[in-house]
């Protein structure tokens, strides 16, 4: 009794056999919620279905609007240095994402990006169902986002680029796409990690606001990637910039903005929960 005693206060035992700590520690708290059915029918008859595509609408419109309006205010102007700039942008899309996913979690998730939903799709956060909603009207808010900063200023908009994402000059398409995969996959995967109610359950003594990881991941991936896509990690966002804007430069490259962020917000969801979570592992013990 004595040297128990004598290792407790060495530290030794610090932590009783009560009081699990690493990964011992994972499941306190939590059980693992079933996965979302591929189909759900009964979506389609609840008002919190449309309402929560409705709000997705709205968030997307919302993002592309403040988004593109800075982007053209930054290129518009001869002096780089009387602007916001490059660093100015990144905190548009960044500071947007994060209030907007702040506004909408409670209601649809707050994705605001096909590729964010279909990461979570992949890993059965969500049906199909959902999933191909929340996709559609992601696309038609930055759709008319974008149409409303045309609106407003059209000779400045079809003059710049309408914020458009496009390779730029002295890159190759293969270093477009590797910039929008691992730029998605950095966004997508802060995601997976910021809303794990897991990670919740067992760090409950450690206080995280998702949004904040989420929109601060936007922000470091549009430093980043602004001088070779323009950063778009967001299939929706570059869409309605590329609809409302209709070169033939804007569609030349657009491709890369879905495949890239898709398969980075694959990698994402399948390190997440295989490597991370190691879900398939434990459905077998």
């Amino acid at each position: 009794m004595e040297g128990k005693e004598e290792d407790v206060k060495l530290g030794t035992n610090k932590f009783s056999e009560r009081q699990p700590i690493g990964t011992a520690a994972q499941d306190k708290d939590y059980k693992e919620p079933p996965p979302a059915p591929l189909f759900e029918p009964g979506e389609l008859k609840s008002w919190s279905f449309y309402r929560a595509g409705i709000a997705e609408f709205m968030a997307t419109f919302l993002f592309l609007y403040i988004t593109i309006l800075t982007v053209m205010g930054v290129v518009k102007s001869s002096s780089k240095c009387s602007t916001v700039g490059i660093q100015g942008i990144a905190w548009a899309f960044g500071g947007m994402i994060f209030a907007l996913v702040y506004c909408t979690a409670g209601i649809s998730g707050g994705h605001i990006n096909p590729a964010v939903t279909f990461g979570l799709f992949l890993a059965r956060k969500l049906s199909l169902t959902r999933a191909l909603f929340y996709m559609v009207m992601q696309c038609l808010g930055a759709i008319c986002g974008a149409g409303v900063v045309k609106g407003f200023q059209q000779g400045v908009y079809q003059s710049n680029g309408g914020g458009a994402n496009v390779v730029a000059s002295g890159y190759s398409k293969g270093d477009g796409l590797g910039a929008e995969i691992v730029g998605t996959f950095i966004l997508v995967y802060t995601v997976f990690s910021a809303t794990d109610a897991k990670r919740n359950a067992r760090d409950s003594h450690v206080p995280i606001l998702a949004p904040l990881p989420i929109g601060f991941a936007v922000f470091l991936v549009h430093l980043a990637t602004i001088p070779i896509t323009g950063t778009g990690i967001n299939p929706a966002r570059s869409l309605g910039a590329a609809v409302i804007y209709n070169k033939d430069h804007a569609w030349d490259d657009h491709w890369i903005f879905w495949v890239g962020p898709f398969i980075g917000a694959a990698l994402a969801a399948l390190y997440h929960q295989v490597v991370i979570r190691a879900i398939p592992f434990k459905s077998r013990s």
